[in-house]
């Protein structure tokens, strides 16, 4: 559908995909309306009363977390978020979770881990 809007409004990169009532970008509430209907139309009912993705923002807010889960690195993701890395890492660094043992395992294949001191050894 978003393929065949791009076609039929002959958008060039750059363009607003929806624009306002008067070519702008559309009002907040608008977005807000329609978010909300769009998640009343596929949540359960008990989901759409959870917080889970109650507003356009939380949807970005997984999308960067998940990214930086999957070990992406931050640079690319800042890049692709149109943030910049301190921005990036000031807000979701808390919320990278699970990577240690995978990088543990890519520094010990690569011979970069430390040795561990033996205490009483020296």
């Amino acid at each position: 559908m978003l393929r065949q809007h791009i076609e039929d409004e002959q958008l060039q990169p750059g363009d607003l995909l929806f624009q306002g009532e008067f070519g702008g970008i559309l009002a907040g509430s608008v977005i807000r309306r329609a978010w909300r209907g769009a998640r009343k139309a596929v949540l359960s009912p008990h989901v759409f009363e959870s917080p889970t993705g109650q507003r356009v923002y939380d949807i970005r807010h997984t999308r960067l977390t998940k990214w930086l889960n999957d070990g992406i690195p931050p640079a690319q993701v800042a890049e692709w978020a149109g943030n910049s890395v301190a921005v990036l890492l000031a807000t979701y660094a808390r919320c990278v979770d699970g990577q240690l043992p995978d990088l543990k395992r890519r520094l010990e294949a690569a011979g970069d881990l430390p040795e561990a001191e033996v205490p009483g050894a020296g």
